[in-house]
């Protein structure tokens, strides 16, 4: 499976363009938010527009500079696992979107507890899909808010402001893969336990992510390979 991997576009359409080859190689887009440029809200609906003439399967979030109703339209759109679980190809996929509270400049802010309860769904389907120690072989989790203490969340400074608690349910879950963003300056790929983190780093500047994933013999998924790329 080979996933394109977005974040952060922030209303920029021709860097969307410019990846035409790699929306054709790919199996999948995961987005992790930020439709809309900051303080612009109405330059997340083109954005949206035109992603979904790039590709037929895409799985997204929304993230802190989008209106908390721009959800409606990704879920009109049908590609939003905010809250939600999706099946794609034996690979389970949920998401959280937004940030955490911080400045309050921004329309989708919110506690750490809010975030992490869009992954309740997961938590009410794990008695039939998780093995005996909790984790899950074939789980994605988008979060616009990036876990602690990883290479996808440090300011100037290698000050590290992710959220503890997503941390902790990453390493309760085993997710094989998580995608996050938010934090511009922190493109980066970390492991927690087996699960990849990667923050692909925002598509508005000409960055995004590349990644490779297979099943073995006994159902469980790994990541093969993980790229931190550029335009």
């Amino acid at each position: 499976m080979k996933f394109l991997v977005l974040s952060d576009i922030h209303g920029d359409l021709d860097n969307l363009d410019k990846l035409d080859s790699r929306f054709n190689e790919a199996d999948a887009v995961l987005f992790g938010g930020d439709f809309a440029k900051f303080e612009h809200e109405e330059t997340g609906k083109p954005v949206l527009e035109k992603l979904l003439k790039k590709h037929d399967s895409i799985f997204s979030v929304i993230g802190n500079c989008d209106n908390p109703d721009f959800l409606s339209e990704i879920e009109s759109a049908d590609i939003s696992v905010e809250g939600s679980l999706a099946f794609h190809e034996g690979i389970a996929i949920c998401g959280s979107g937004g940030g955490t509270k911080f400045t309050g400049t921004t329309p989708f802010e919110r506690d750490e507890d809010e975030i992490l309860s869009d992954y309740n769904v997961v938590e009410s389907s794990s008695a039939e899909c998780a093995d005996e120690n909790g984790h899950w072989s074939n789980l994605v989790l988008i979060m616009h808010n990036p876990p602690k203490d990883t290479e996808c969340d440090k300011i100037p400074g290698d000050v590290h402001v992710g959220s503890e608690k997503l941390r902790a349910y990453i390493e309760k879950r085993a997710p094989f893969l998580v995608v996050t963003g938010h934090i511009h300056e922190s493109s980066g790929l970390s492991k927690i336990g087996e699960s990849t983190v990667i923050n692909p780093g925002s598509l508005a500047e000409g960055k995004y992510g590349w990644v490779e994933a297979q099943k073995d013999a006994n159902g469980k998924w790994s990541v093969t390979k993980a790229e931190l790329l550029s335009l």
